[in-house]
């Protein structure tokens, strides 16, 4: 029996979405890019309109839709398509606010719609095995080290210092999606330190302290003036050996020794592809996916952070 692909409407064409989204989604047998919308041009070989409402509009079979905006915009398509009875998937972090997300899952369990938080991240090469590795261990430390070029992979793109765009926890909410998915205890923040250009509205560098509820310290520096080689890397010490992540969750070590696993294509392989697999796998079983804790961590971060000035920062 052939299944027919879900019909998908991709809204916000910008840098995540050509270099991600769309590669995944011309890949997958479950999808068919149906339209687009986007504000800065059309997508060649699809209809594209400005806004999702007219898209909908023109394209009225769409199934599906995968929102990539930035988080601060995205709550208004979200529920405009949650209205019209397509299925929802929301690029990270999920919302600019924790009650928009849980506002936007109550709307979809009520009209028995999916609504998909994504976290490409945890969908790495190596998460799932490290997971499986600390599931019997006794965490006595962790540290991140998430330093990256914000010119590189964020240029010209003011809205990310901006309120909502949450600066450099756009790319820390990573390792925290990841953090949360592998150890086998929750972790709280003590203390942190962000530090915000006088020039912008979000931090450009953050310190984070955390401990877990058993007392082992979670520690963190998020860092967008990355240059030359740029580190994703988490490092949790055990009462068993060490656990590194590296290249952004892809590779594994215990020990210092690689360890196998899912074949990969380093920083980002093959992750967009398994986010689509998952958003197809909720709407065959109607279910929803929207875990917000990775966004929790952020928004203590903001609630309890130290703000300290930094210099002006332009691209």
């Amino acid at each position: 029996m052939t299944i027919e692909p879900i019909q998908l409407g991709l809204v916000g064409v910008g840098v995540i979405a050509r270099s991600q989204h769309l590669p995944a989604i011309a890949a997958s047998p479950r999808f068919n890019l149906a339209g687009a919308a986007n504000r800065h041009g059309d997508l060649e070989g699809v209809p594209t309109r400005s806004g999702l409402g007219e898209l909908l509009e023109a394209v009225p079979d769409i199934q599906a839709v995968s929102l990539c905006t930035p988080p601060a915009p995205r709550f208004a398509d979200a529920r405009l398509a949650l209205e019209a009875g397509r299925h929802v998937m929301l690029e990270k972090p999920p919302g600019a606010t924790l009650s928009e997300v849980r506002a936007l899952a109550e709307q979809a369990e009520k009209a028995r719609l999916t609504l998909f938080a994504t976290w490409h991240s945890r969908h790495a090469a190596g998460v799932e095995p490290a997971r499986a590795w600390l599931v019997d261990k006794t965490i006595r430390g962790v540290h991140i080290e998430w330093r990256e070029d914000v010119r590189v992979w964020h240029p010209g793109q003011d809205w990310i210092f901006e309120p909502g765009g949450l600066g450099v926890f756009d790319p820390g909410i990573n390792a925290l999606s990841i953090v949360t998915r592998i150890l086998p205890v929750a972790f709280l923040l003590r203390t942190a330190r962000v530090h915000v250009p006088e020039n912008r509205q979000t931090p450009i560098l953050a310190d984070l302290a955390f401990e877990t509820v058993d007392g082992a310290p979670v520690t963190a520096v998020f860092d967008f003036l990355q240059t030359g080689d740029q580190t994703w890397s988490i490092r949790v010490e055990t009462d068993g050996g060490v656990l590194t992540l590296t290249n952004g969750g892809a590779d594994l070590f215990i020990d210092g020794e690689g360890q196998p696993g899912p074949a990969h294509d380093g920083v980002l392989g093959g992750e967009y592809a398994a986010l689509y697999d998952r958003f197809a796998d909720l709407i065959a079983a109607g279910r929803s996916d929207v875990d917000l804790t990775p966004l929790s961590h952020v928004a203590d971060a903001f609630m309890l952070g130290e703000r300290i000035g930094a210099a002006a920062f332009r691209f």
